[in-house]
């Protein structure tokens, strides 16, 4: 088949289904796995060139609506009557139907058994070392001016529990909350964490934080545990998630969770689960 992802996630669910070589284009955000990035690019996730997409014939457009704007690209795929299908996870068991159901679309359904049998077997894991430590409180910052925050059914509630934490936020109905910087101050959260979309980790300015009112008093920053994230690994709702998941577990709770060695726990079949 002829394949084009016009959103990173989806480029990232095609690899873990070992369908790189069928894709034919992608969004210019995606970056991962590193061979993606010499495929013809179609433009940024909320600006497709839609031009450029039918001209590459596709057999099947993976698209989403992770991100408000993105519609428009559904839109403009039905106008033109281009084959396509639209993808929209909130939780970790929604991203897994997710690979169940594009491998039924591109008949990769024998390498789908394994790989979301994995990524079952990684997340139940988790969730029994996760069984057995003191949960700290997280507060998850995606932008800090206006706030924005995940809240009680986005998959970060469901990685922050995997990994020995509580999104200050879980008790939400939302996946995402506006709040602002004194809601914040009030949570007490015990460690932050920085995943700013769009926004590269060296990027990242954790000192700034010293600088919002009344914040030096916080705990969080008084005893270091301010950590500015990768994030690819958090904001996308794709399987690399688990990735994100063990390097988080690892930094809270470094004597319980498996050591972070970098390396992608689905991708990286030397480790049994």
């Amino acid at each position: 088949m002829r394949l084009v992802s016009i959103c990173p996630s989806n480029t990232e669910k095609i690899a873990y289904l070992g369908l790189v070589d069928q894709l034919v284009g992608v969004d210019d955000f995606s970056d991962w796995p590193t061979v993606t990035r010499s495929l013809p690019r179609l433009g940024p996730d909320l600006r497709i060139d839609m031009d450029k997409v039918e001209a590459l014939q596709p057999d099947l457009v993976v698209a989403s609506l992770s991100v408000p704007g993105m519609e428009r690209n559904v839109e403009e795929l039905q106008k033109r009557d281009i084959p396509h299908v639209v993808y929209n996870p909130h939780s970790l068991k929604e991203i897994g139907e997710c690979l169940k159901d594009l491998a039924k679309r591109t008949g990769a359904t024998a390498k789908a058994t394994v790989a979301i049998e994995r990524y079952e077997r990684i997340i139940e894991h988790y969730r029994s070392l996760a069984a057995n430590v003191e949960p700290v409180r997280l507060y998850w910052e995606w932008w800090p001016k206006p706030v924005f925050t995940p809240g009680g059914t986005n998959w970060l509630t469901e990685i922050s529990a995997l990994a020995g934490g509580i999104n200050v936020y879980g008790d939400t109905s939302i996946p995402s909350v506006k709040t602002d910087w004194d809601d914040v101050l009030n949570k007490q959260p015990d460690h932050i964490c920085l995943a700013w979309v769009g926004i590269a980790a060296d990027k990242v300015k954790p000192e700034l934080l010293w600088k919002r009112p009344n914040w030096e008093r916080m705990a969080a920053l008084q005893e270091g545990k301010v950590h500015a994230l990768e994030e690819p690994l958090y904001c996308r709702p794709s399987p690399r998630l688990l990735l994100g998941l063990k390097k988080l577990a690892a930094l809270l709770h470094p004597s319980h969770f498996p050591a972070n060695d970098g390396k992608d726990p689905l991708w990286d079949h030397n480790v049994d689960y």
